[in-house]
């Protein structure tokens, strides 16, 4: 058996980073998206780690006992980028197999973007590439979809801070971690997103009260406004990536979804990622489609992380 889960907090980029790592070999790193901390790898962590892997896992910034900037401008994806570069540097690496679920997938597709140089490949978690659209993100989003979309209402500072503190924080990790719903997240005329996703009375097999416990605990913590800072950024992200119009991801990557995430039907995902588009955009990959939700890892840790190993397999002998 591999060595248990190492703690420290390294300085990068201009932040305290907390980083959770484990085994040793080649450094594989682990990013979580909303709302999650490196503890949403945990069963990856430890199978990554027993075949001879250095497995890490950090708290990206607003999250966990990471620093989290006040501002929204410190979360555009060049932030993020940014981040990651720095932890591969700390750790004497040229170049690296980056995993990255949600937010974390949306860091590494962009940092093989604007830094294929220091990836050898990337597995992203239920979120696909896809080029810059023409309009403005937030005003793309409200005009489609109004103001009931979920990304619409994280925009303004505080709004879905106040709506969450309605609940106990394990009320709102239940609410987001356990989304059954295959449909977009559109909640009703008047309503806030929080209100719209209800509390399952039972958990699925696949996470406890305890595991639930431990997110419940870090986030009471951290708050959530590091989190939502991302989407606040979007719009700012959008404005800085025009040099990179149309630019296509040329690193061997794997997609892995589940059939019953958000969107992934009824949100046109599943024709994108079989489409032509995302072959043009990402012409060196596979894509894997599990049964499952959206917090993939989590729900399929074992089916994940033999995906994961494969892939890495084709990287052995470097």
């Amino acid at each position: 058996m591999s060595d248990q889960v190492r703690h420290q907090r390294i300085k990068i980029n201009g932040i305290w980073m907390h980083i959770a790592e484990q085994g040793t070999g080649p450094l594989v790193l682990l990013l979580h998206g909303f709302p999650q901390f490196w503890y949403s790898w945990r069963h990856q962590m430890g199978c990554l780690a027993n075949k001879g892997y250095h497995v890490v896992a950090p708290d990206m910034r607003g999250y966990g006992d990471t620093d989290s900037p006040v501002s929204p401008t410190s979360y555009t994806v060049f932030h993020l980028v940014g981040d990651i570069i720095g932890l591969i540097d700390h750790f004497g690496e040229q170049k690296v197999v980056v995993v990255g679920a949600d937010w974390g997938a949306v860091a590494a597709w962009h940092l093989s973007l604007f830094r294929p140089d220091r990836v050898k490949g990337l597995v992203c978690l239920c979120v696909p590439f896809k080029s810059r659209h023409p309009a403005k993100p937030t005003e793309f989003f409200t005009q489609t979809f109004g103001d009931g979309f979920y990304i619409t209402q994280f925009q303004e500072p505080g709004r879905a801070e106040r709506a969450f503190a309605r609940y106990d924080y394990l009320a709102v990790m239940k609410k987001f971690l356990l989304i059954n719903k295959t449909d977009l997240l559109i909640a009703p005329p008047g309503m806030e997103i929080i209100d719209y996703l209800e509390t399952p009375s039972l958990l699925p097999t696949w996470i406890t009260e305890e595991e639930l416990g431990v997110y419940a605990d870090k986030f009471q913590e951290s708050g959530f406004t590091g989190g939502l800072n991302y989407y606040r950024a979007m719009d700012l992200s959008w404005e800085l990536l025009a040099p990179w119009q149309g630019s296509k991801i040329t690193i061997p990557s794997k997609l892995i979804f589940g059939d019953k995430d958000i969107g992934f039907k009824d949100g046109g995902t599943k024709e994108y990622i079989e489409g032509n588009t995302f072959k043009t955009l990402v012409p060196d990959h596979e894509v894997v489609i599990l049964d499952g939700h959206h917090f993939i890892q989590e729900e399929k840790p074992q089916q994940v992380s033999a995906e994961i190993l494969s892939f890495l397999a084709k990287f052995s002998c470097d």
